[in-house]
């Protein structure tokens, strides 16, 4: 079987080494199976359905394509001393992104906040010749086992001079957020830290499709361990989920809300 025939999960977008009845991602609790069943489809076919989308996100570059694909996110292109990082990924890939991002300097490596954004990683990380650096605590979740990924382990590791990958277990045991030290500050937080609609808050869950909330000792962890860091702006999972500045004080509120409501008797 071809890479670009390998299965790829229609509902979270996750690619398969091999071809299998279930996909483990959807089956967890922080996902879901359709009621119509699973279903199933391959980047082939993807690339027949969809088309990329590349555009100013922020003062970034974001990766994606139409229509929505899986869950839906978008990718980030963050520029560093040291070359071009990705941020989180998703399931399509083409000629044309891949051009794209190679007239920006190519990639030095790419890194993804947890399983529901690992999609087609390997597929990435072949194209561009790069690593892919995940956290070891999800291991377990990599549906296409490579020697193009690199887990790491604890609580942060150094990308590059001023990108700093953080693991604050939200939402997977291995969901981490990107810390980018350049001017203000920014951190990468794919869902991680849930950045919402009305801008003044963000969330933190444990699951965002079945509305399980994240317990409460990691939301405090979580925010202890954000709370040294600078940045002004934060950036989400989805197209426009950005907030361009204050967003520091926002995810400490954010926390200390969340933590009186969960404790509240």
């Amino acid at each position: 079987m071809g890479a670009t025939s390998l299965p790829i999960c229609v509902t979270c977008g996750t690619q398969y080494g091999q071809t299998r009845a279930d996909c483990p991602i959807c089956l967890d609790e922080r996902q879901y199976v359709p009621l119509e069943g699973q279903s199933w489809t391959d980047l082939e076919s993807i690339r027949l359905g969809h088309n990329p989308v590349l555009r100013e996100e922020g003062a970034l570059l974001g990766v994606g394509c139409e229509p929505k694909l899986g869950i839906g996110q978008r990718a980030l292109l963050i520029p560093t001393e040291a070359g071009n990082v990705l941020w989180d990924c998703t399931a399509f890939l083409n000629d044309e992104i891949v051009e794209a991002i190679n007239e920006r300097g190519g990639l030095a490596g790419i890194a993804i906040s947890h399983p529901h954004y690992y999609t087609t990683m390997v597929e990435w990380a072949h194209a561009f010749d790069v690593p892919v650096h995940l956290h070891a605590d999800d291991r377990q979740w990599v549906g296409r086992p490579d020697s193009s990924i690199e887990f790491w382990e604890g609580a942060t590791k150094e990308l590059a001079p001023g990108l700093t990958l953080i693991n604050l277990g939200v939402h997977f045991a291995g969901g981490t957020v990107l810390h980018d030290a350049t001017g203000e500050g920014a951190l990468y937080s794919g869902d991680i830290v849930q950045v919402i609609p009305d801008r003044t808050h963000v969330a933190f869950m444990y699951s965002y499709p079945n509305l399980i909330p994240e317990r409460p000792s990691v939301v405090r962890r979580a925010a202890e361990m954000l709370e040294p860091y600078q940045f002004d702006a934060l950036y989400g999972a989805w197209w426009g989920t950005v907030i361009p500045t204050g967003a520091h004080e926002i995810v400490q509120r954010s926390a200390r809300r969340y933590l009186r409501f969960a404790l509240e008797e």
